[in-house]
């Protein structure tokens, strides 16, 4: 059996790029709050990953077509995340400022 080094790291590295967002996500629903991360990070990610899949897309590499798909899932699930948890925020402070 030939193992060639390189395919290891590279699948290695899709699944943690994968994976990555899985614990923040998992915080802003536990905790209901997205005071504490940036919007924009998040949605700089998500258009790098756009960029970066039609790349790997070109050269037809595998392992970056999956890591770029499964980031744009990921980041499209945490910013609809984000967004639920940021309208139950505002109109939780809306309420409370008009009373």
């Amino acid at each position: 059996m030939n193992i060639d080094i390189t395919q290891i790291l590279g699948w290695i590295a899709t699944f943690l790029f994968s994976v990555m967002l899985i614990p923040q996500m998992i915080k802003t629903i536990k905790v209901k709050d997205t005071s504490g991360v940036s919007l924009f990070l998040f949605i700089i990610y998500f258009v790098a990953n756009i960029v970066a899949l039609a790349y790997a897309l070109l050269i037809d590499q595998m392992p970056l077509i999956i890591k770029y798909s499964i980031a744009i899932g990921t980041a499209a699930a945490y910013l609809s995340i984000f967004a639920y948890y940021y309208q139950k925020q505002q109109k939780k402070s809306h309420e409370s400022s008009e009373k």
